[in-house]
């Protein structure tokens, strides 16, 4: 997709989200003058279902008939609750299922909340068994039962195999529905095959070849299929040495082999070589976006992803976690200016300057642990080279602590013409820069060293021990030098 296609898509969307939100307005309208008016209360309520579900109502419902299920979440994502649940009820009813696999998980709680186990059934039963497998964990317990009766034997073994790997790894991912082919045919017989299909499953570029029992070959790209004579045996055209991932495989590493090899689509084998399934790009897309949103989150301690418009309440505990940590270390770094009572007394430029100390080691340490995140997340770092990453870091906040310290000095020296204030403000920067790249390193390689994911709380964490141990080096220097 080009910059300008993309553009073009977001206008579109907007537009789309404009035109909704005109016809709520109508309808609020229209709804506030039929309540004022002085009849009795029968007669409102029948002025209220002729003017509002007979026209807004119904022009909204067939607005939201011709856009796509992305298009809708978009649109539900970005309305308050009233609005949200009220365009929810004017969407066909077999087109629910769609829009629930596209929808935030947090939207997506709150649109199911208003569903019943009938309605969640039906919607359920129009998707594919992977995607099932995606919709699974917020379903109700006897939703998922009669999904599971309404299934075939074939299918049940799909959705439990999807449903028991972890949400990180490929066979969460991964597709069923792929098209599968003998190596011993020819050409013309796949060809005449695939024109049983009413379509091909999306995004197939590739034909999985596999033998009576399942046991993945190789595959047969489709360009390969379409530019040969139809005599050729498949055998004779397909690609052995191909890329092949495995259900516990990691997802952020498959999708690094998505974009490292321009794939569209890849077979997933399980450990006796047998073909399970299929990632496809899409899946891969979304993937990464969702890990995109979490590792945002995760940096700025939120516990989990939120509903821009769900109740103060739900919100405000949603952030609770790393601002209680946040009130903790605050505490504790206020302690640590307490320690220095005196000093500061004595010298008040201090408490002007050391924020200063502060501030910039805590963006030098957001910047390192960036590098370090994505590093990890591309794989890049290992135990034979992560020292000399250690080294590296160390230098940049020297270097940078010499130039923006020696900088920061020379303003301190100008305004309060104390050269040892100077010399203290440089050498504080100097060192706070240090421990800064030191724990912007540490924290995430830590985090990864334990399983967990290293973005969580990193934020939090480095402004903790930015701004404490700014305080506790400069105001300690200050003691030692200014009250000698």
């Amino acid at each position: 997709m080009t910059e300008n296609q993309e553009h073009h898509y977001t206008e579109d969307v907007q537009e789309h989200l404009h035109e909704v939100e005109h016809l709520l307005e109508k309808h609020a309208l229209v709804e506030t003058v039929a309540h004022q008016q002085e009849m009795p209360r029968d007669e409102r309520h029948i002025l209220v279902d002729k003017l509002l579900q007979k026209q807004h109502l119904a022009e909204l419902g067939q607005k939201l008939a011709t856009l796509h299920p992305a298009d809708i979440a978009y649109i539900l994502e970005a309305l308050p609750i009233e609005q949200r649940l009220l365009v929810w009820e004017q969407v066909e009813a077999d087109r629910d299922g769609e829009i629930l696999i596209e929808v935030s998980d947090a939207v997506r709680e709150s649109l199911i909340a208003t569903m019943s186990g009938e309605e969640l059934l039906e919607a359920t039963e129009q998707l594919d068994t992977d995607e099932i497998a995606d919709l699974a964990p917020d379903l109700p317990h006897d939703v998922i039962f009669e999904v599971f009766k309404s299934l075939s034997i074939e299918e049940r073994e799909q959705l439990r195999s999807a449903m028991s790997y972890p949400e990180d790894a490929v066979g969460a991912l991964m597709d069923f529905d792929m098209v599968t082919i003998r190596e011993d045919v020819s050409l013309e017989v796949v060809t005449r095959y695939l024109r049983r299909f009413d379509e091909l499953p999306d995004h197939t570029d590739l034909l999985f070849i596999v033998d009576r029992e399942d046991n993945f070959k190789g595959v047969l790209p489709l360009k390969r299929l379409l530019v040969h004579e139809p005599e050729t045996e498949v055998a004779a055209l397909m690609i052995t040495e191909t890329v092949i991932l495995h259900p516990d495989d990691k997802a952020d590493h498959a999708a690094q082999t998505f974009e490292r090899y321009d794939l569209v689509s890849a077979p997933v084998v399980d450990a006796k070589g047998m073909l399970v399934g299929r990632l496809t790009v899409n899946s891969v897309m979304d993937f990464i976006r969702a890990e995109s949103e979490s590792d945002v989150l995760n940096l700025a301690g939120l516990r989990e992803e939120e509903d821009i418009f769900a109740s103060v309440w739900k919100s405000a505990q949603n952030r609770w976690l790393w601002l209680a940590l946040n009130l903790c270390t605050a505490f504790f770094a206020s302690r640590v200016i307490g320690m220095f009572e005196g000093t500061i007394a004595k010298f008040v430029a201090l408490a002007t300057l050391m924020p200063i100390v502060a501030g910039i080691a805590g963006n030098s340490a957001n910047q390192t642990t960036t590098i370090i995140i994505r590093a990890l997340a591309l794989g890049q770092i290992s135990s034979t080279n992560a020292r000399r990453l250690v080294g590296k870091e160390l230098a940049i906040g020297a270097l940078n602590g010499l130039v923006w310290g020696g900088i920061a000095g020379l303003f301190a020296f100008l305004l309060y013409e104390n050269l040892l204030i100077g010399v203290i403000m440089t050498s504080a920067m100097l060192l706070n820069l240090l421990l800064g790249a030191l724990v912007g390193l540490l924290i995430p390689l830590t985090m990864q060293k334990l399983g967990r994911d290293p973005a969580i709380g990193s934020s939090v964490l480095l402004t903790a021990i930015t701004d404490s141990g700014g305080f506790f080096i400069f105001l300690g220097l200050a003691t030692l030098f200014l009250t000698n």
